[in-house]
């Protein structure tokens, strides 16, 4: 594999914010009378806000909704969300993490983050995680979601390589499908880590470093 560029997946790779995402959508469809499981929280990985939301409705069986209350049940779930993410701060992301992210920047290789999320930007900040990316394609940047390519392809851009010279890092089959659409290297991780769809199946962020060919 000839990798100059990693883009990595936000929430399940690098930082860990499911448990605020389930909160937020479950006080919502608590409202709606909807039942709400963290297992239906996982079918919600690397899908935008407004999917979501429709996944979620599948089990209302309540009065037709229409598009602009869906629009402010999506603001409403917003903001529960990001008063969440208020209280994150660095200790929130592994120290492996940082380790192998310094690792692979002094190797020279440029790195980014490829997410469906609009709340990326803020999500970085808190974690003082900004600085370690050279780009950051997010939801407030495409149209389409994963499993489209449009945001790996984003990323690339941003980061002015070729597609078949990255390699994404991801933990959803919705990424890492999205990633093998948009030519690029596939590595999964976390939830998707048993991907027979992915060309890498990592344990451990460490691991990256080894696939790469970087001696450690």
């Amino acid at each position: 594999m000839d990798c100059k560029a990693v883009i990595f997946d936000l929430d399940g790779v690098l930082v860990f914010t499911d448990k605020y995402h389930y909160k937020a959508w479950k006080k919502l469809a608590d409202r709606l009378d909807i039942d709400f499981t963290e297992e239906d929280n996982d079918r919600l990985r690397g899908v935008s806000r407004a999917e979501s939301l429709e996944i979620i409705l599948e089990k209302y069986h309540g009065e037709p909704i229409s598009e602009d209350v869906k629009e402010k049940y999506l603001e409403e779930k917003n903001e529960i969300y990001r008063e969440y993410l208020g209280t994150m701060t660095r200790n929130d992301v592994d120290s492996a993490v940082r380790d192998n992210l310094n690792l692979l920047r002094n190797a020279g290789l440029r790195l980014a983050v490829g997410s469906s999320s609009k709340n990326t930007a803020y999500i970085l900040e808190r974690t003082e995680l900004t600085d370690a990316f050279d780009a950051v394609a997010d939801g407030t940047q495409i149209t389409r979601s994963k499993p489209d390519p449009e945001v790996f392809l984003k990323a690339a851009k941003l980061l002015g390589e070729d597609p078949d010279n990255c390699l994404v890092v991801e933990d959803a089959d919705a990424g890492i499908e999205a990633a093998k659409a948009a030519g690029m290297h596939t590595a999964a991780i976390g939830a998707a880590a048993r991907s027979e769809a992915a060309e890498y199946n990592l344990t451990g962020i460490e691991e990256l470093p080894v696939i790469i060919g970087i001696a450690q």
